[in-house]
C-alpha cells in the first residue's frame, strides 16, 4: 500500500500545478472578516470551473478547525466494507498543494463507536472525487488540516442516523472539529426543473431533517448525489442541539456554459446555525 493516496482528479477537475491551484482556490474563497463557527456544512465536488465559486463562498465563511470529517458518496461502485462504512486510515490524500494528514485517534474513535458500520477500506477512495475536491479548500483555508475521510455506500436513513451518533459520540460538538458534506444537487435536467427539485431538498436541508431529505430527493426524484453524506451532517448537527441550516450559495452549471437545458445544481449550505 503506498504511504499516500495519489490524486485522481488533479489536472481534470481542478489545476495540477500547485500554484495555479493556490491562485485558483484563493480566487474562489469568499471569506468575511469573522467567518462563523458551525458544526458541519454542505460544499459541492464538481469541476471548479463549474462548483468551485459555490465552494470558496462556503470554505470562506466558515472557520476551518484542525480537523475535519469529509463525508462523501460513492460514485465509483468499489466498496469493500460490509456496510457500505469505507474509511481511509492507512495512507494520507495527496494534492498538489501536499499530502493531508489523517487524524488518526478520530478515525480510531469514529470506527469503535460506529459498531462495524466504518471500516479501512483504500479501494473505496482509490479513484472517488468526492473527498479529494474538498482538500484544496481545506488546505487555503487551513494548512496542517487533518480529516477523517469517509465515504459512503448506502442509501437509507438507517445507517445515515448510526453515522451521525458515531460521529457525535466520538467528536462531539467539538470547535475544532467540522463535518464536510460533499453533495452536488440534482443532475442533467434544465435549469427550471433542476431549481425547484433543488430548492425542495435544500427546504429540509435548513430544518436539519436529514430523514426528510432522504423522503423528498425520492418521492420527487431528485438526482443530489451526497444526499446520504448531508443527511448525515444535518443529523450530527441536530444531535448538537442545533435546529438550523443556511444556503449562503447556490449555482449551477448553466451558469458557466450556457446550456440550460442540462445542468447540475451546487449548493453552499452552513448546518447548525442557530
Amino acid at each position: 500500500m503506498s504511504p499516500t493516496r495519489p490524486p485522481a482528479v488533479s489536472g481534470t477537475f481542478y489545476p495540477s500545478l500547485p500554484g495555479r491551484l493556490r491562485v485558483d482556490v484563493t480566487d474562489y474563497l469568499v471569506t468575511p472578516p469573522h467567518p462563523r463557527r458551525v458544526p458541519a456544512i454542505v460544499a459541492p465536488h464538481a469541476g471548479y470551473m463549474y462548483s468551485g465559486a459555490t465552494a470558496g463562498v462556503v470554505f470562506g465563511s466558515v472557520e476551518v478547525p484542525a480537523t475535519c470529517i469529509v463525508v462523501a458518496p460513492n460514485h465509483t461502485g468499489l466498496v469493500a466494507a460490509r456496510r457500505g462504512g469505507s474509511v481511509l486510515t492507512s495512507s494520507e490524500y495527496r494534492t498538489p498543494l501536499g499530502d493531508v494528514k489523517l487524524d488518526d485517534e478520530l478515525a480510531d474513535a469514529l470506527i469503535r463507536a460506529s459498531g462495524g458500520l466504518l471500516e479501512d477500506d483504500p479501494a473505496a477512495h482509490l479513484n472517488e472525487h468526492a473527498v479529494e475536491v474538498m482538500l484544496p479548500f481545506l488546505q487555503v483555508r487551513h494548512p496542517g488540516v487533518r480529516i477523517v475521510p469517509i465515504i459512503c455506500a448506502w442509501s437509507d436513513w438507517e445507517r445515515c442516523a448510526e453515522l451521525a451518533r458515531a460521529i457525535f459520540s466520538a467528536a462531539g460538538p467539538r470547535a475544532d472539529v467540522l463535518v464536510v458534506a460533499s453533495s452536488d444537487m440534482n443532475h442533467y435536467e434544465s435549469a427550471e426543473v433542476t431549481e425547484k427539485k433543488d430548492h425542495l431538498a435544500l427546504e429540509r436541508v435548513i430544518e436539519l431533517d436529514g430523514r426528510g431529505l432522504l423522503d423528498v430527493t425520492e418521492s420527487h426524484d431528485i438526482s443530489m448525489c451526497g444526499r446520504i453524506p448531508t443527511a448525515t451532517a444535518c443529523e450530527y448537527a441536530r444531535l448538537g442541539g442545533k435546529r438550523a441550516g443556511e444556503v449562503i450559495a447556490y449555482s449551477h452549471s448553466g451558469l458557466v456554459n450556457n446550456d440550460h437545458r442540462r445542468v447540475v445544481g451546487y449548493a453552499g449550505v452552513l448546518l447548525g446555525v442557530d
